[in-house]
């Protein structure tokens, strides 16, 4: 089935385009999210929010599509205009000033249970305009464990969040207390949830306010027009982005890792991709995979969706707008029950935003690296370990009450594109960079634990003319009172592909250290107690390499060493780059003789 019904093109450049108006709203309408944005940030209680920014805002139209989102995660944002969609479905006839909304269904729109969306739609002259959209990944929403990804959750029961399919939280802007009393009596820290609950409908409120005055300035018609229009030039620059790329049928396969007796050999992912630049559309096929799984790593529809379009759009002109209007060129086929593409209730979506859609931007993305050197982009890191789990337990310092978060204190790597290195800070491919990371320092003041290292891993990032990121390592355990760790990490398996001759990144691996020292390696899904002494100890996995890494200039190398990204072992096994000098002296240099002849002699063994 089609997911998205293509609309022709219409041309921006009619009489009553006016582009220098258009640009101007366009971004103000940005700035408006920022400032919803910032809202969020700085109101919201819990750290994943406040601290690493594990959430997304957007502005949609009366008729459900995309129209902005900044710089909302990719995960976040494709699939606003679904959640919309089933506010208008669900409140037909029955919307009204002052309402709002909250949406985290997986079934009818949203991503996962544990991103709660507050939808808040915006009237001027009497008439629904536009919906904001605040999403917010949340600490708790009273799973079964203390956790938001039940990667072992057999359907939604076993999952056990609470679920709201667009329910009306506010009319006429009063509260629904009923609403209120009935999530902070199911969640594990209810101050913590309301603080974040009235941060996200205060950010949507934002944007409300803004918006009006918007159209109070420029007058109804003309935003009315600016719709149209941005939408519009949105699809042409889609239109212009496609037809460079050369005509092509692509295919790529990935797996996420094994879990357990669950998933004994893993799952198989695939992507075939038809690019037509003579009709300037790109067809995105996912129908070929396995029916709905019996744990968590289902895809819901709007994961399904956003991942593999931002893996589209990762390998396009950048600065093509990413709104409803340069979808229009992609005909995106899902498939009805299967593990990816709309899932048959009740089978759990609980991990949805992560591994498998961090596994289709990958192999979305490497695709387009089959064109020829210079398209597309190496595999980024993925898992969801120590640097992200979710820590949860009793606060000695805080009168034993209870706390429950998820860290986002280390980063996978990013990946290498034709022309540029992984991004460090890359996080997971679904957020693209677009995260922030925690603090040591606030973690550990807002919950009681104890960091003994953050840093990265030398020679972990996937080697190549250009190089991926490397993965980053962490230590940490409880001071006093026993911690709950959970993670679902993907990445321990099957490490982040590299390309068209580039190497891979390194995979995850984590150990426990008890409080004798003796080390234990963990499995990649865990739920474990930590006891006062103990610590758990892992790193996260580089991204993949692009290119040849004999052709990777031997300044870059000497550099890379340097700074503690590759070793000197690497450099000259992998790249071909012998040194002379000490790295402690401070007196290291490329001996170009010796790494031409070493450099010639690997290239001719490789041929």
């Amino acid at each position: 089935m089609l997911v998205n019904d293509r609309l022709s093109a219409s041309d921006p450049t009619t009489s009553d385009f006016d582009p220098f108006m258009t640009a101007i709203i366009a971004n103000r309408i940005d700035g408006i999210i920022r400032e919803m944005t910032n809202t969020l940030l700085r109101a919201a209680r819990s750290a994943v929010i406040s601290s690493a920014r594990d959430f997304s805002c957007a502005i949609c139209t009366v008729d459900n599509q995309l129209l902005a989102s900044a710089e909302g995660l990719p995960i976040h944002i494709f699939g606003a205009h679904l959640q919309t969609k089933a506010m208008c479905e669900f409140h037909d006839g029955e919307i009204k000033e002052g309402d709002c909304y909250l949406h985290n269904d997986p079934y009818s729109g949203n991503t996962h249970a544990a991103d709660h969306t507050f939808l808040v739609p915006i009237f001027f002259e009497g008439e629904h305009v536009f919906t904001a959209v605040a999403k917010a990944h949340q600490a708790d929403i009273g799973n079964a464990s203390p956790t938001t990804y039940m990667a072992a959750a057999k359907d939604q029961y076993e999952e056990g969040a609470l679920i709201f399919p667009a329910v009306r939280v506010q009319k006429n802007y009063e509260m629904n207390e009923d609403i209120v009393r009935m999530c902070r009596s199911r969640v594990r820290v209810p101050n913590q949830w309301y603080g974040d609950f009235l941060a996200g409908i205060g950010s949507a409120r934002i944007g409300e306010k803004r918006l009006k005055e918007l159209c109070a300035k420029y007058g109804l018609e003309t935003i009315k027009k600016f719709i149209t229009h941005w939408l519009n030039y949105s699809e042409e620059r889609m239109i212009q982005a496609i037809r460079k790329l050369p005509k092509s049928t692509l295919t790529n396969f990935g797996s996420h890792d094994p879990f357990g007796d669950l998933l004994p050999n893993g799952i198989p992912l695939e992507v075939s991709l038809e690019i037509n630049p003579e009709d300037a559309l790109i067809e995105l096929d996912l129908s070929n995979h396995p029916p709905n799984v019996d744990c968590g790593f289902n895809q819901s529809e709007a994961c399904a969706s956003a991942s593999s379009i931002a893996g589209v759009f990762n390998s396009i002109d950048s600065s093509v707008p990413r709104n409803s209007g340069s979808f229009r060129r992609i005909n995106l086929v899902l498939k009805d029950g299967a593990v990816v593409g709309k899932p048959t209730f009740p089978h759990s979506c609980s991990v949805a935003t992560t591994n498998i859609a961090d596994r289709l931007i990958n192999i979305t993305q490497a695709a387009f690296a089959q064109i020829d050197d210079g398209w597309g982009l190496a595999e980024g890191g993925v898992g969801l370990g120590a640097g992200f789990a979710v820590v949860s337990g009793n606060d000695h310092r805080n009168g034993n009450k209870p706390y429950v978060n998820q860290l986002h204190i280390a980063s996978n790597g990013g990946p290498a594109g034709p022309i540029s290195d992984g991004w460090i800070t890359y996080a997971i491919p679904v957020v693209g960079g677009l995260m922030y990371r925690d603090s040591v320092e606030i973690d550990e003041l807002k919950h009681p634990m104890r960091f003994k290292f953050l840093r990265l891993v030398p020679g972990s990032g996937g080697a190549g003319r250009r190089r991926g990121a490397p993965g980053q390592e962490v230590a940490y355990g409880p001071t006093e009172e026993k911690m709950d760790i959970i993670w679902p990490c993907d990445g321990t398996f099957y490490a982040p592909k590299g390309v068209r001759g580039g190497k891979d990144g390194m995979k995850c691996n984590h150990y426990l250290i008890s409080a004798d020292g003796k080390e234990k390696e963990l499995p990649n899904i865990v739920l474990l107690k930590l006891q006062k002494g103990e610590f758990v100890r892992g790193n996260q996995s580089g991204g993949g390499g692009y290119g040849d890494p004999l052709k990777r200039e031997a300044k870059r190398v000497i550099n890379d060493v340097l700074e503690g990204y590759e070793t000197i072992e690497r450099a000259k096994n992998i790249y071909g780059v012998v040194f002379s000098g000490s790295w402690d002296k401070e007196t290291l240099r490329i001996d170009e003789v010796a790494t031409n002849l070493l450099r010639s002699k690997k290239s001719m063994s490789n041929n």
